[in-house]
């Protein structure tokens, strides 16, 4: 016999879907048995959890976010923290390798940048507050479960940037006439703090954030003279670059 869920309960959910309204209470829906599972042993709040064997597939369609529902659903709280509106009173660790996204849009790119922090052990993702919601559902979809294991927060790029420099640290970033990632000396993160900014899909790096990191970096076609593509997705220029200052750190364990 499948329990009782609440028409309110029901539109309650379904309204998780619009980011006013995640906003307004603070919680979004994470749909899947792998993610479900994740969220129940993670450091997130579950709220309220579903699954098709108790309410029924016919309640869970209506409940459901996606064109073709899973067999399990949750409702989680939203972190604290997640904004850091003053950087005057966040500290810059003395080491670590971290990420910051000026204005990505497109939620599928944010999440599969969050699998490759995920896979890549980046110490924490900032991102502008023009950046996609963390908590649309199609990027918790495309995390696959990465959200519950990356510090993410959103502030101004811009300063962060000055933060990062003025510590002694690096702030990268990814352009067009950068120099080659290849050849470049990096600051790999062991021994000072290191940045790297990931732009917009469209139109890359805003010049605010451009005028305030301390390296541009470019990542370079083969062959070099034979440009096919315009530029690579914010998600494919994420992965090639943090696994080149990962491979640095693999291959060259003395370097900083």
């Amino acid at each position: 016999m499948s329990l009782p869920v609440s028409n309110n309960e029901i539109r309650f959910i379904k309204s998780l879907e619009r980011k006013k309204s995640r906003d307004e209470h603070g919680m979004f829906v994470v749909e899947g048995a792998k993610l479900v599972d994740e969220a129940l042993h993670s450091r997130f709040e579950v709220v309220r959890h579903y699954r098709s064997e108790d309410i029924g597939t016919d309640t869970m369609e209506r409940m459901s976010l996606l064109a073709s529902p899973s067999p399990a659903l949750a409702v989680l709280r939203k972190p604290e923290g997640l904004e850091i509106k003053d950087l005057a009173f966040f500290s810059i660790p003395r080491n670590g390798l971290f990420l910051a996204l000026d204005g990505i849009r497109d939620p599928g790119n944010l999440g599969t940048i969050l699998r490759i922090a995920d896979w890549y052990g980046i110490d924490s993702v900032f991102a502008s507050p023009d950046t996609v919601d963390v908590f649309n559902p199609k990027v918790v979809q495309a995390t696959m479960g990465a959200i519950f294991r990356v510090d993410f927060h959103y502030c101004d790029i811009v300063r962060l940037c000055r933060f990062f420099s003025l510590s002694g640290g690096n702030a990268y970033g990814t352009f067009l006439d950068g120099e080659s990632i290849y050849s470049k000396e990096l600051n790999l993160g062991k021994d000072n703090c290191s940045l790297i900014v990931i732009g917009n899909e469209a139109n890359g790096i805003s010049k605010e954030v451009a005028a305030n990191v301390t390296d541009r970096l470019f990542i370079p076609p083969f062959p070099e003279d034979e440009r096919g593509s315009e530029s690579l997705n914010a998600a494919v220029a994420t992965a090639i670059t943090v696994a080149e200052f990962r491979r640095r750190a693999l291959t060259h364990p003395t370097d900083r």
